[in-house]
């Protein structure tokens, strides 16, 4: 083999492995995890626990998403949305992917408890089980509350945060963890809702499969108001001021109008706009937090 054919193949090995953390997933964590950094302290962040907590926790969380493919290959083979993956496409095997993710983690785990602190490095493991096993293995295949209760794990990432900074979990980082709580379950619902066929032939009891449509309509109204309410906590204790209120009401009432017209007048290409709008006003939702917490720091 050439040079330049062995760099090539160990270049696309490495986009495989990259590939097995979800990227994009990861993005979203990493990014609410590191708004909790900053909002956890009035000033400048110190830099080590910051960038230190932010190396960690992508590391963990990349090692879950890759245990979340290797639980989940079958699955993964038969959805449209993950047949693309290289489990399924056979471009890695099990022991490749388990190996990468022990390595990857372990790191990621002790980044956090030499260069952060060890509650920070407790916590992302307790994260890390709560994703990959109690959520993956037990509550997906079991109940279609699994996004429900399995949500706690992907609501950790701004707690996780705060913890790096501060070295503690307070009242003000769990309305952070209570945001994402309720996001989740009309996030999810949203693509299950247009993924139902899917999913009931890879034998996942997601609640449109088990309930119904119309059931699922309704949680997602149900959950998108709860959200919305949670939504002004971060005011309420005081952790934001004006800007973000206003903010978190105008993007409430977006997710809102989208919530009422999938329970009204539902089409499948509505509940893809639901599910992309989400995504949306999760990232704009934590940036108005951000910009708020920086201008009433120089205001």
């Amino acid at each position: 083999m050439s040079t330049a054919a062995a760099g090539q193949t160990t270049s696309s090995r490495i986009y495989q492995f990259y590939q097995l953390t979800k990227p994009r997933v990861v993005s979203l964590i990493v990014f609410t995890a590191i708004i909790g950094m900053l909002l956890a302290v009035p000033g400048m962040v110190a830099l080590q626990p910051f960038l230190a907590g932010t190396v960690g926790i992508a590391l963990v969380a990349g090692a879950a998403a890759a245990m979340n493919c290797l639980v989940e290959q079958k699955i993964d083979a038969i959805m449209a949305r993950t047949r693309a993956r290289p489990l399924p496409l056979g471009q890695l095997n099990s022991m490749q992917t388990l190996i990468f993710a022990s390595i990857v983690g372990g790191i990621g785990l002790a980044v956090l408890y030499f260069w952060v602190n060890a509650l920070t490095m407790w916590l992302t493991l307790a994260t890390f089980v709560g994703y990959a096993v109690i959520y993956t293995v037990i509550l997906k295949p079991m109940t279609p509350q699994n996004i429900v209760i399995g949500g706690a794990s992907g609501a950790m990432p701004p707690v996780l945060g705060w913890a790096a900074m501060t070295g503690e979990v307070t009242a003000e980082a769990l309305t952070l963890f209570l945001i994402i709580f309720a996001w989740t379950p009309p996030h999810f619902w949203a693509l299950a809702l247009y993924r139902r066929e899917e999913y009931a032939k890879a034998g996942v009891p997601m609640l449109p499969v088990t309930h119904g449509e119309k059931f699922t309509r309704l949680n997602v109204l149900l959950y998108t108001i709860i959200l919305v309410a949670c939504s002004v906590l971060p005011f309420a204790v005081k952790l934001s001021g004006l800007i973000y209120l206003v903010s978190a009401l105008a993007l409430g009432a977006g997710f809102m109008g989208y919530a009422i017209k999938i329970y009204r007048n539902y089409s499948d290409a509505l509940a893809r706009r639901t599910f992309r709008f989400s995504i949306i006003y999760l990232t704009a939702l934590f940036a108005a937090l951000l910009i708020d917490h920086y201008l009433r720091i120089t205001l």
